[in-house]
């Protein structure tokens, strides 16, 4: 067995343990949901039990997550494979859709209710309406943007966007870092 395959193994043990004390969870509670038992639970968690398929493929459904999480496997060249949805500080979650610094950035945004607090930063901002409703304090100015709906903004304005109506809103949004606005053309068939 290589060097990198060991540590890779040796790692899942620990990974599950954190899973599962992360979910506040017992090991009692993870064998009665897998049908795993306790004991084999503890020692593949403590290392003392090479992970195997039977093993991770129960604790993958039970945790509902995937096999590549379980193991952290490596990248597949592909963001889209491997989006990690992130908690925001103000509320809500986003997606990151693309990986590149100093281009054009994509994001799927999931907004709940939150408190307006307005920012400033470089950059400009293209936000698309998927679904719910957004509202948007650009300056001293208030706008409602319906599903299907874009707008875009320099960023170095105050600006604040979240749901209308404290209900959830969800957004595609493109910014780009460095203030360049987009080119648009449209084309027909």
């Amino acid at each position: 067995m290589d060097a990198e395959l060991a540590e890779t193994l040796t790692a899942i043990g620990p990974r599950l343990r954190r899973i599962r004390t992360s979910r506040g969870l017992s090991l009692g509670e993870v064998s009665a949901r897998s049908s795993l038992s306790v004991s084999a639970l503890s020692r593949v968690e403590t290392g003392h039990r090479r992970p195997t398929l039977d093993v991770l493929i129960p604790l993958a459904r039970t945790y509902e997550v995937s096999l590549d999480r379980l193991i952290a496997a490596p990248g597949t060249g592909d963001p889209r494979v491997h989006l990690e949805p992130q908690r925001l500080i103000a509320g809500g979650v986003a997606v990151p859709l693309t990986r590149h610094s100093g281009r054009v950035q994509a994001f799927k945004h999931v907004l709940g209710p939150r408190e307006p607090s307005l920012v400033t930063h470089q950059g400009h901002a293209w936000i698309h309406v998927l679904a719910g409703r957004l509202r948007l304090i650009l300056g001293a100015g208030e706008h409602l943007v319906d599903p299907g709906a874009t707008v875009e903004f320099d960023a170095a304005t105050p600006h604040w966007f979240g749901p209308a109506d404290q209900l959830s809103v969800e957004i595609l949004h493109l910014f780009s870092p460095d203030g360049q606005r987009p080119v648009t053309r449209v084309l027909s068939g």
